[in-house]
This record gives C-alpha cells, sequence and structure tokens, in this order.
C-alpha cells in the first residue's frame, strides 16, 4: 500500500471519529499496568506502553464464546458479526496472531474466530518503551511486516503510519494531518526498527530459534522436566497469559427444560490438572512434569512443525511474569538444555 506519517493530533482525531461510528478497542493504563479495553476518549489511548496483561488474541478467541444454541429440536450457530478496531498491537503480538490465522485456517476452518478476524481493523505501533522481561529481539518478533491494517511508529512530533491493506489505506484516508513521509521520516522509524530488534532483549536466548526445535528432539529425557514439576502449582497462569496458546475446552450447558441450551468453548491450557483427561478417567499427562516439558515442546517444536518452523514463543515476558514460582521463563529453560546438551552434538 504506502507509507505516510501523521500528526499525533490528527491521529487523535482520527480515533475519536472513529469513537463516535464504530467500536475502538485499545491499549489504556490501569494502576501501572496495561489493558486492552474498549476506548471511549482518545485521551485514554497509550500507545508508549511497556506489555500489556493479557495479549489482544482475546478479540478473537474470547476467553468464553458461545458457538451454539439448542431447543431439542434444531441446532443454530452463533456468530459475532460486530465490526471493531484494535489499537496499539506490538509487533510480537501482531505475529502470535498471525500463527493462530494460520492455525485456526488450515485444517478444520475455525468460522468463528475468522469471522471476528475479518471484521476487526488491526492498527499495530512498534514498541516505545521495553518491558522488564521481554525477549521479542531472540525470538525475531521485535519487528513485524504484516497482519495489521496500519503500523505506527512513533518519530517525536508524528508517527509514521504504514497502510498495509485497503482498509488501512481508507481509515488513513479519513485523517486530517496525512502527508507523505520524507526520507528523514522513513530513517527515523528505521533506526527506531533497528534499536528494537537488539534492545528488546531483557533474557537473551543462547541460540537461533530455529535451532530450538533440534534442541529439543534430544531433550525429552532431560531431568529438568521433574526439577521443574517439583516447583509448579498447575495454576495454569503462564498458558492464561500467552499469546500464541490457543486450545480450548467445549461445555454444553443445559437449561432445567433439559431440552435447550448452549455450547460454549472457554480457554484452557496444557497447565492444568485434567486437560488431558478423557473418558474413563484416564489422563495422559497426569505429571506436572509432563505437563510442563509439553508446553515448552509445544512452542519450540510441535506447532513450527504445523506453521513453517516458527517458533510459537514470540517473547513478550508475560508468563515470566505472570509465574508465582518463577519457572516458566522459557529462555531460561532452553539456555539450560543448551548448557547441558548443546546445539549440534
Amino acid at each position: 500500500m504506502g507509507i505516510k506519517k501523521i500528526s499525533k493530533d490528527g491521529f487523535s482525531g482520527l480515533i475519536e471519529g472513529l469513537i463516535a461510528e464504530t467500536t475502538v478497542i485499545g491499549v489504556q493504563s490501569k494502576g501501572d499496568k496495561f489493558v486492552y479495553d474498549l476506548l471511549g476518549s482518545s485521551a485514554n489511548l497509550r500507545l508508549d506502553y511497556d506489555v500489556t496483561i493479557l495479549p489482544p488474541k482475546k478479540y478473537f478467541l474470547q476467553p468464553a464464546e458461545i458457538l451454539l444454541r439448542f431447543d431439542g429440536e434444531k441446532y443454530e450457530a452463533e456468530f459475532d458479526d460486530e465490526e471493531f478496531v484494535l489499537v496499539g498491537v506490538h509487533p510480537y503480538d501482531m505475529i502470535a496472531i498471525n500463527q493462530i490465522d494460520k492455525l485456526y485456517s488450515e485444517d478444520n476452518f475455525d468460522s468463528h474466530y475468522m469471522r471476528r478476524r475479518e471484521n476487526a481493523t488491526v492498527i499495530a505501533c512498534d514498541v516505545a518503551r521495553a518491558s522488564e522481561n521481554v525477549f521479542a529481539s531472540s525470538m525475531g518478533t521485535a519487528t513485524v511486516s504484516e497482519g495489521f491494517d496500519i503500523l505506527l511508529t512513533d518519530i517525536g512530533d508524528f508517527y509514521v503510519a504504514e497502510s498495509a491493506t485497503d482498509k488501512g489505506e481508507k481509515l488513513l484516508g479519513k485523517a486530517e494531518g496525512v502527508s507523505t513521509a520524507e526520507d528523514e521520516d522513513l530513517k527515523a522509524r528505521e533506526k527506531i526498527q533497528e534499536e528494537n530488534k537488539k534492545n528488546l532483549n531483557k533474557h537473551k536466548l543462547g541460540c537461533k530459534p530455529s535451532e530450538l526445535p533440534g534442541l529439543l528432539e534430544k531433550a525429552y529425557n532431560h531431568p529438568i522436566w521433574e526439577e521443574l514439576g517439583k516447583k509448579c502449582f498447575s495454576c495454569g497462569s503462564c498458558n492464561q497469559v500467552c499469546p500464541t496458546c490457543y486450545c480450548f475446552n467445549v461445555q454444553d450447558e443445559v437449561n432445567w427444560d433439559l431440552k435447550s441450551g448452549t455450547r460454549k468453548r472457554v480457554w484452557d491450557g496444557c497447565l492444568l490438572d485434567g486437560f488431558t483427561k478423557v473418558a474413563g478417567g484416564h489422563e495422559f499427562r497426569k505429571s506436572r512434569a509432563d505437563r510442563i516439558k509439553h508446553r515448552i515442546y509445544r512452542k519450540g517444536k510441535y506447532v513450527p512443525e504445523k506453521i513453517g518452523g516458527e517458533i510459537a514463543c514470540v517473547g513478550c515476558g508475560r508468563c515470566v511474569g505472570a509465574c508465582l514460582t518463577d519457572i516458566a521463563n522459557p529462555v531460561k529453560i532452553y539456555n539450560r538444555l543448551i548448557e547441558d546438551i548443546g546445539i549440534g552434538k
């Protein structure tokens, strides 16, 4: 599409106009933390945030949603067709959404997820302030080149605004204060992005992300899994805050007439006890050590095998901050395995 620049007043005016005509969700402060929430004023929007408590995937794969309703005679699927604008998505979260797009559009196409994805307009933004646990630089996710409709980069008095879709181009066309991005503006954006590729790295991975599947191939029986399992509370916090976790459970809720009700899906996580329990009370990963190992293998080996080698950890660092016993940091785990097993041995 194209790259423009927009004044900050012009962008605020654009957001105000959108709020008046559609649903706008943006990053806002909540005490000293940040969250995505319904935006009532452009003054509440924070694009200088470090990291949000929950990732923006919750607007595409909702924590709980009704899939269908039934009344004893028929089943009718229920879809959320509301259009909305999502503002402030960081590159690593955008890459996570792109991954889930692939997973939910291949094989068994998920029409509920994809309907919301199609109804969304995503305004992403380059990171302006590193969070305390981010390691996106190590994972190659500090910048993003696709998936968004508009990508903003704060260069001082202006944003450099890259429109990547027709929706993004149309949206920028509504704004005032838009002008051609000059060479100096593009250089300023490039400088910020290059710095982010190096500096969003509070936990440094000791190998290339592409080497992780091979590392895990040799680590299945390593003692680290039992060590971590002894400390794990099975609280599932690392699953719930992860932008690339996409597992869910399906539940039928039947009304008192025993005929009508709803079928829902809710977030689930592989660290939770009972995640693999099936009929007869059989459970495939009953021990905490096995569940922790599965989480790491899913991100570093299983999902990459499904989607062309992309590691299903984008370095947001949310799991590091959420873990009550300080054992969820994947970089620490990978680096321990590198130290004990080595790369390419």
